[in-house]
Formats: C-alpha cells, structure tokens, sequence
C-alpha cells in the first residue's frame, strides 16, 4: 500500500454538486453519472499514478471501480466526498467482480478506524513487509501488526494471484541485483518513489522495500 496524497477534486464534481437545491439532491447511487463520474474516476487514477489504491496493482479505468474508503452504509454523508474516494482494481462493471475477490470488491462495507490502514496516512507503507516470493506481512511493530494483519485479511492482499505478481514484479528487479553499485540501487529506490511519466511503477512499495535489503 503507497501512500495517496489527495488533490483537489475536479472542478466539473464540485460544480455538480453546487447545483443541489430544493427539488434536486446530488446522490452517489441515483445520478452519479457521466461526465462528472468519468471525469472524477479519471483524477483518481491519475493522483494515484496509475495502480490500485490497495494492493497496486496497474489499473485503468476498465480495471478499476471508485472505491469508498469509509462505506457508504457506515458514512453516507460521505458518498461524494472526495477525500474519501479512491481507485481500487476489478472494475466495476465486472458484475460479479473476478474471482479472486479482493481490495475494495473483497474490502466490501467493512472499516474499522483501529483496525483498517489507510493509503491517506502518510506511514502506511511501514505496516507492511514483503518477501522476495511475493509474501505480503504485518509489521513486526506491536502498534502496527494487529492493524496491518487485519488489513491483508479483509482485502485479500496476501491471495496467491497476487503473491505470484508480486513475485514477478520484484524478479524483474533483482535479477542483475548482484552486478549494480549502491548508488545505482539508491537511484532504483528513488524512481520507485515517484511517478514517472505519471505512473508508478506496479508494486512500487514491494519492490523497494525488497531492494532496500541489498542497499
């Protein structure tokens, strides 16, 4: 999980939702629709370089579906907040979702505020450790691991599929691992941490932290 540092929400939304008054009321499930949700689902992708809110997984809008960090049944009032919306990988319109479930299809009207880590806290990545097979795990920490054991379980993130691409993901990074200098691996980990050109890479979060071993 990568940290998402919010922007500010498209102008076309926020003219929408000015336009309620006495006969009409802006509503997520009713008349949420193009081009606002369109133009919404795509500032989203882009704020978040391009992979899953969760797992980061590489999504576009086919493969992704606005996720509400706190659920609509728990926060209603929060259903057009943008600050609570994301991108999360299986797309919406992919009714059921693929199988396996997981992030935010799996996630589902679960949230616990103790026990869920969120891409808005800016540490989120620290309650997490990774393996070289692809192996997603809680923090050692003892105020993090409850939290981040909770997290992998409610949103699959630990399923197979995705250790395997995880796997694959870090592979492709370790395999001339040996024959790089320190300063060539600090210059993978720095380009893993930004977006470039407007994307991160997949896995970004697994793989630095999976080369931070050999730095």
């Amino acid at each position: 999980m990568k940290y998402i540092r919010k922007g500010t929400e498209p102008k076309r939304f926020e003219e929408w939702k000015q336009e309620e008054n006495e006969d009409w009321k802006p509503s997520y499930d009713d008349n949420f629709q193009n081009p606002e949700k369109q133009e919404v689902h795509e500032a989203l992708l882009k704020e978040q370089g391009y992979i899953c809110c969760y797992c980061e997984r590489r999504i576009d809008r086919s493969s992704s579906h606005i996720e509400h960090l706190i659920p609509r049944n728990q926060r209603y009032d929060l259903a057009l907040a943008y600050d609570n919306l994301f991108a999360s990988c299986q797309g919406e319109s992919e009714t059921p979702p693929p199988k396996p479930v997981h992030c935010g299809h799996k996630k589902a009207e679960w949230y616990d505020e103790t026990l869920m880590v969120s891409p808005l806290q800016e540490d989120c990545e620290t309650f997490f450790r990774y393996t070289e097979d692809g192996q997603i795990l809680a923090s050692r920490d003892v105020e993090k691991n409850k939290a981040a054991t909770t997290t992998i379980d409610k949103l699959g993130l630990d399923i197979p599929k995705l250790r395997r691409m995880r796997q694959a993901a870090i592979e492709g990074f370790l395999g001339n691992i040996d024959r790089l200098l320190l300063e060539e691996i600090e210059t993978l980990l720095n380009g893993l941490s930004q977006s470039k050109p407007d994307q991160f890479q997949e896995f970004c979060s697994a793989i630095a932290y999976v080369l931070k071993q050999y730095y």
